[in-house]
């Protein structure tokens, strides 16, 4: 399996210092395309990570998402000027919800634009939307400019889904990436994934499925 299809994961609230340097160590041996952690370490992983051509990769608004478009944005911009390559953001599911589309549109618009050369995923959480309601998500992410729409945090009521992942690749076409993320832990699984449409896998199960 290729194994730059793989951002190499470690998001618990519990992370050491000394786990997010295995975590780059292994990432690096096994040529993953980013580590992807929680904006303290990002300077931390970007200086692990140095004269490798493995990407630092930092979540934002994480892993709820209803923060205020001012904190995701200035979140955004300390993570890239902190070494981040690219940044996973999590959109405002309730706006969604609500129907306040101008408002998802404009924080996804403003964590782009913080982007700056930086890769945008934009994690919609499919576990809490209806299938109209991934539609959107996935057509307000199209709109905004991200790179990328991804399917979870794997942090709420569920994880990615074959189905989803399919539905998603329809929605954005093949100008975008679709990123799997949330339960992935066996080969299996990443492959199915990769079939529905993903064309990179969130997981912290990455040495496993690889071996």
């Amino acid at each position: 399996m290729n194994t730059k299809l793989f951002d190499h994961t470690i998001l618990k609230a519990d992370a050491t210092k000394a786990e997010v340097i295995k975590i780059c160590e292994e990432a690096k041996k096994y040529n993953f395309m980013s580590v992807c952690v929680n904006s303290y370490y990002t300077k931390l992983v970007a200086k692990e990570l140095q004269g490798s051509d493995v990407k630092t990769c930092t979540v934002v608004g994480f892993p709820l998402g209803q923060m205020s478009t001012a904190a995701k944005a200035s979140e955004t911009e300390l993570a890239v000027k902190d070494g981040a390559d690219e940044i996973d953001m999590v959109i405002n599911v309730g706006a969604l919800k609500d129907q306040d589309y101008e408002v998802v549109l404009e924080d996804i618009k403003a964590v782009k634009k913080a982007c700056g050369q930086a890769l945008l995923k934009v994690i919609i959480e499919t576990c809490l939307l209806t299938e109209e309601e991934k539609k959107k998500a996935c057509e307000l992410s199209k709109e905004a400019g991200a790179d990328f729409v991804k399917t979870s945090t794997g942090f709420s009521t569920g994880g990615a889904k074959a189905e989803d992942v399919a539905l998603m690749r329809a929605c954005v076409g093949e100008e975008m990436g679709v990123k799997a993320s949330g339960g992935i832990r066996n080969k299996e699984t990443a492959e199915e994934m990769i079939k529905a449409g993903a064309n990179r896998l969130g997981t912290s199960a990455t040495i496993a499925i690889c071996e």
